[in-house]
């Protein structure tokens, strides 16, 4: 099948051309996102292949479809920035790779939250400068603290039993329990509960309209104070406004973010040398006690070759007429 790869950087080409070497499909990589504007770039293309930002909205997948385009492969989870009514009014076929990187993600909010305790990344710069003051170092104990995960998935699980190694209390929310977390000792509240009694809050939860700005100002109201908030899953799970004014006030002790509800016009881009036009990022990127990484949670070489192979047997699936297990379509209202 001939796909075009849209959004695509040195790794993505290195992965996914080692995945296709059995399957010799003809790639074309481009380095723009696809959109209503790069669409015309995958003209008689059987499929594109896509990334968490590209705009794969109704106008897009009309001219796709126009062009020949029938099949959309996300590489990657998330496909909230895909029209699937759309993309079955118009006969086009979406698939995704639904998993991953769940010890990667897990493993790197564990990162944020050990740096964001001991400051480790504050106490790295002051080391090259030579300070070595601990003044404004000062962390607590994992030991005994509670941690509360909302979203108790693959990803939620992990770091379930992550945490428990260091001998931290579990609280759970999600709209499915999960046994393995329960036998690990975890407990399943009301989220307001687990707001009121977590040490450490970290989303693992998919954005859905329910879940859109989960934490928000009434949310923060209901937290423990100084509490640590940890978000490697989806950005607009947090109001960015509301969560800078109980960082402001105190409320929030600690924010770790991997993601962030407008990440779309900064990250995976090098804008170093760029006057950078969010004011919302970058104030938050003033505190001491915020740590922001550019969505790499998921990165890690396993990750890369999951997606690669995953996202090849789905066009084989689809290319052979198979069930396609990572086939996605729009809900039918019930």
């Amino acid at each position: 099948m001939k796909v075009a790869v849209f959004s695509t950087k040195v790794y993505d080409r290195k992965f996914l051309s080692d995945a296709n070497s059995p399957a010799q499909h003809e790639l074309v990589f481009f380095e723009p996102r696809l959109n209503r504007d790069t669409a015309i770039l995958a003209a008689g293309f059987g499929a594109v292949c896509v990334f968490v930002h590209d705009q794969v909205d109704a106008p897009t997948l009309e001219l796709l479809a126009s062009r020949g385009t029938r099949l959309v492969v996300l590489r990657c989870a998330g496909f909230n920035n895909v029209d699937l009514q759309a993309a079955a009014d118009l006969g086009i076929t979406v698939v995704r790779v639904p998993a991953y990187s769940p010890y990667g993600v897990a493993e790197h909010a564990v990162g944020l939250i050990l740096s964001l305790n001991r400051k480790i990344h504050r106490a790295y710069n002051r080391v090259r400068e030579g300070n070595f003051s601990l003044d404004g170092l000062l962390g607590f104990n994992l030991h005994e603290r509670t941690v509360g995960i909302v979203g108790t998935g693959k990803i939620g699980l992990i770091l379930g039993q992550i945490m428990k190694g260091f001998g931290c209390h579990i609280l759970a929310y999600d709209v499915y329990r999960n046994p393995e977390l329960e036998a690990l000792g975890g407990k399943y509240v009301e989220l307001s509960e687990l707001f009121a009694n977590s040490d450490i809050i970290s989303l693992h939860c998919p954005l859905t309209p329910e879940t859109h700005h989960l934490i928000n100002a009434e949310a923060i109201e209901k937290i423990k104070p100084g509490v640590m908030l940890i978000n490697t899953s989806r950005g607009a799970l947090i109001d960015t406004q509301a969560v800078i004014e109980g960082l402001k006030s105190g409320k929030i002790g600690y924010l770790g973010v991997d993601v962030y509800e407008q990440e779309s016009e900064l990250f995976f881009e090098d804008l170093s040398g760029a006057i950078i036009q969010d004011d919302i990022f970058q104030r938050l990127t003033t505190f001491p006690n915020v740590l922001i990484t550019g969505h790499q949670a998921f990165f890690t070489a396993e990750a890369l070759h999951n997606i690669a192979e995953t996202t090849f047997a789905n066009i084989a699936d689809i290319e052979q007429g198979r069930p396609c297990a990572n086939e996605i379509r729009a809900q039918v209202p019930a």
